[in-house]
Formats: structure tokens, sequence, C-alpha cells
């Protein structure tokens, strides 16, 4: 195979045609290629967007520099360059539509019908070609031409009602986007089965503002069958108690008692009756939620973090810390899941990148790879992509 090394795993052999931009689409692509698909980015002559996101930039030279937002989204990939408005650069396209299994796209709605590729054409040129189509609000409906920004779908789709602690709060990564692409990510898989069936491809479509709705969970519940809308769930869990961030002498805790019988083991370590008026049951703990944080906090100020913790292990409660990033990635438990991989950069040289999330059984390395492959620099592969396109299919891996 052209361009990167040759990927292994479950979707070995599948071409995916990443024409996606920012974080949804290319990390919907990602996924797939964690998992073996060979997946090959157009980027327009001046790049994804998300290579002028930052700081920071790494810059090797002058005129090379990566944004590390772009890296953290497009491992795995080759990239090739188009402009889609040049009638030679929309035949290279169409080429590679026809030597696709799967294509993933998220322009506005109607954008790709106007550069001469609406559905009926992606299908007449390969009528086993799987569709993703990502979008802000939906592919149609009264709102379907809004662009799709995440902050924006946080708010829109509440979930940034839902979080903080005094006034609504984005989340600190683009989650809307995150889960957009997971979302999406799963259709294709889903239909790249089904097309095993039918023989013939399909549009997969999925939405920030899906992704938003998706995860209310039973936030969405309270309020579509009970009839009450959730406010602020700050650090505490809205229907379990205790369950949440609690102060200690040096370092905030999080813990979980997540039943009655955590809760008997938490009260017993603490000396506290787990029969105490107002304490009995769950529902009593959260309607007193405020009384039982400042008893507990109480009893943990005058301990220091890691105290609290091993007694709560000893226990058999569960309880963590509240760790930074660099912490995270220094975590022995972090590394030995492969969530770091390291990786040579065409410019950068040896890089670390926060790895797949997924591992099989006969396979050691996080994914479906052997290894994997730095993001790739703008238009690194235009080369051997286009050579590829000039051999026959058949022959053509």
């Amino acid at each position: 195979m052209s361009g990167i090394s040759a990927p292994s795993g479950p979707l070995e052999g599948i071409v995916v045609l990443d024409l996606t931009r920012a974080l949804a689409g290319p990390h919907a692509a990602m996924m797939l290629g964690d998992l073996g698909a060979r997946v090959i980015k157009v980027e327009s002559p001046t790049g994804d967007d998300t290579r002028t996101w930052g700081p920071p930039f790494m810059d090797p030279t002058e005129g090379a520099r990566e944004s590390t937002y772009f890296l953290s989204a497009n491992r795995n990939k080759e990239s090739i360059t188009l402009d889609l408005k040049d009638a030679g650069d929309q035949e290279v396209l169409a080429r590679l539509v026809e030597r696709s299994d799967v294509l993933m796209e998220n322009f506005r709605v109607g954008v790709l019908d106007r550069l001469g590729f609406p559905i009926e054409r992606l299908h007449e040129l390969n009528p086993r070609l799987v569709v993703l189509q990502i979008t802000g609000f939906g592919h149609d409906g009264p709102e379907a031409q809004r662009a799709g920004f995440d902050q924006i779908a946080q708010g829109e789709g509440g979930l940034m009602s839902l979080t903080g602690l005094s006034e609504p709060t984005k989340v600190g990564v683009p989650i809307a986007d995150l889960l957009a692409g997971m979302n999406g990510a799963y259709g294709v898989v889903s239909a790249l089965y089904e097309r095993e069936r039918t023989g013939r491809g399909r549009v997969v479509h999925t939405s920030l503002l899906a992704g938003m709705v998706g995860v209310h969970a039973f936030q969405g519940t309270k309020w579509t069958v009970a009839g009450e809308v959730p406010g602020l769930a700050g650090g505490h869990h809205p229907s379990i108690a205790p369950y949440g961030m609690f102060a200690t002498r040096t370092a905030p805790v999080q813990i979980a008692c997540g039943s009655e019988k955590l809760w008997a083991a938490f009260a017993g370590e603490f000396r506290i009756d787990p029969a105490t008026p107002g304490f009995g049951t769950n529902p009593e703990r959260v309607a007193n939620r405020d009384a039982l944080i400042a008893l507990i906090e109480g009893l943990l100020a005058d301990l220091d973090a890691e105290t609290v913790l091993a007694r709560l292990d000893a226990a058999g409660v569960p309880a963590g810390k509240v760790r930074s990033l660099d912490d995270v990635y220094a975590w022995e438990q972090t590394r030995s899941q492969g969530l770091l991989i390291d990786v040579e950069h065409a410019t950068l040289g040896p890089i670390q990148l926060p790895g797949p999330t997924l591992r099989f059984d006969d396979n050691p390395y996080a994914g479906g790879r052997t290894e994997h492959a730095a993001p790739p620099t703008l238009g690194q592969h235009n080369d051997e992509i286009r050579a590829w396109l000039t051999r026959p299919s058949d022959t053509a891996e």
C-alpha cells in the first residue's frame, strides 16, 4: 500500500475518504484508522482549519509549524491536498470515491451538492459507498443550515445547563464534537456490517446536537418522564449521595457511595451511624446533601488526601484523585492500557500522543494496529495517493 505503513486490525482493507475538518469528522475518521482502516484525508491547499488553531504550536522550522490541536485528531491518516472547486481536482476526488468504502463529510447542508457530489452521484460512482454526514444541528429540520460549533452546541443541547457550580459552564474538551465523531464512527461500522448483507452502502447522519441530547441520560428522563427541569449538578451527583468531590486537608478527593452497602462501609470507616436520621436512605441523603457534605468534610478536614484514599480503599469504597493531565499521562495505569503512543512525525520527529481507547485480546497494542502513524503534514502523501489511483483497482494495494 502506498503512503503510511500497511495497517492491521478489524478494519484492515477498508478505505476511508475523509473530507472533514476541525474535530467531529476528523475524530470519527481517526477512530476508524485506529482500527486498521486506511484513511485518506482530503485537505484544501491551505489545510484543515485546526492546523492554525493555537497556540501551542510546535515549530521545527519557520515554515513547518504544527498545531497540537491538529495532532490530537489526525493520527493514522494520509493527507492529499485538493481544490474541490477545480475541475481537475474534482476528477481526482471522483476516482477516490470509486476506490473508497467510506466517505465522511461535515460541510454545511448542501455544500457537497454544490461541489458536484450529491449523494446520487456518489452512489453512481460507487454503489457500495457508506457516506457519513455530520452536521451541527441535523441534516434537515427548521435549523439545518446553522453552522456547528462545539460550545454553541453544548449550550443549545442543554449540557451547559447541567454543568458548573454557579453558572452554566462548558465541558473542558469539545465534547459535542467528540461525541458526534464517536456516534458517526459507530454508525459507519454498522453500515459496513449491513453492506455485507445488502451489497450496497447507505448514508449515515449524525450531528453535534444529537451527540448532546443522546447523553442526557437520567437528566433527560428527569424532564421527559418526571416533568422536572434539571439544574446545575456542580461537583456532586444529583441523584446519589454521597457521590462527588470532597475537600481534605491537602487536596480534594472523589468518593462514590453508589449503594446502601457502600454507604454503610463509608459510614463505618468514619464512625458515622449509617441510620442517622436524614441519612438512612439514599433519597434522604440526597434531600439533605448539604448537611451530609458538611459532615463528611468536617471529618476529612484534618486528613491528607492520600490517607483518606488509603482508608477508603481498605474499606472497599470507590474513591480517587482529581489528577492534572501531566499526572494522568505519567500514571502507570494509563500507560499500561496503551493510552499513550509513540509515533514518528515527518517534521517533529518522535512525539507522544494520546492513544486509542480500544484493545483486542490478540494484540497488546491499543486500537487494532500493530503500530500507529503520526498525523500527516499538509499534502504529505500527494504523490503516493495519486500514484495509487493510476493503478488498476485489483492491484491498488
